[in-house]
């Protein structure tokens, strides 16, 4: 079973190594996530604790999808590993990112969707999507923004989910081989508090 849940920034500083694991894993994947393979663990640990202010003065929300004990993982740790606060095996995560300037207050930024290859085929992309509108809807947000690699299977994944292309900006970042891809950018407007939200159910199976 998978919990979805949002971190606070101390659970963030908490979580950063199983985060870290879960960022080497997607670059290790292919995906573009802004970081070059190989990734050090340690590293892409310190990039996630970096992020424990925003997320404590509320500029970044951080969702993660939780494994308990009943679901096996890929070898790499015992199967429903918890951390040391007894929470469990980290599969899963996005990010939301609200605007900052007093016109904007009404759009955020989608990023770093994640799920581990271990997890793929659950619709945790999908669930972890849900949970970033429901909570978008609740505090009044309209609409939502993102970019991601073009031809990938997250792109499929957004547009089955009811995301609309804007349109592709050519060799706008690299893979992490360092070969230049194009980026499709994405929008999906939210309806407001009382309406309901689109849930993201149809996602692409190699995401989640």
């Amino acid at each position: 079973m998978y919990t979805i849940r949002l971190l606070t920034a101390e659970e963030l500083h908490g979580s950063a190594e199983q985060l870290g694991g879960l960022l080497a894993d997607t670059v290790d994947g292919g995906a573009s996530v802004g970081f070059l393979a190989p990734l050090d663990r340690a590293a892409a640990a310190g990039w996630w604790r970096a992020l424990a202010p925003d997320v404590a003065e509320g500029r970044l929300l951080l969702w993660v999808a939780e494994a308990d004990a009943s679901v096996a993982t890929d070898g790499t740790d015992e199967p429903g590993k918890a951390d040391g606060a007894g929470r469990g095996r980290i599969a899963g995560t996005v990010q939301l990112r609200p605007a900052a300037t007093a016109n904007g207050r009404h759009r955020a930024d989608v990023a770093k969707l994640m799920v581990h290859r271990a997890d793929r085929g659950q619709g945790l992309a999908g669930r972890l999507l849900a949970a970033l509108e429901a909570t978008a809807v609740e505090r009044g947000l309209r609409t939502l923004v993102l970019d991601t690699e073009t031809g990938s299977p997250a792109e499929r994944m957004y547009a089955a989910a009811g995301w609309s292309r804007v349109g592709t900006v050519p060799d706008f970042a690299t893979d992490p081989a360092g070969v230049p891809c194009a980026t499709t950018i994405f929008y999906k407007p939210l309806q407001g508090a009382g309406g309901r939200t689109a849930s993201g159910a149809r996602t692409a199976a190699s995401l989640g």
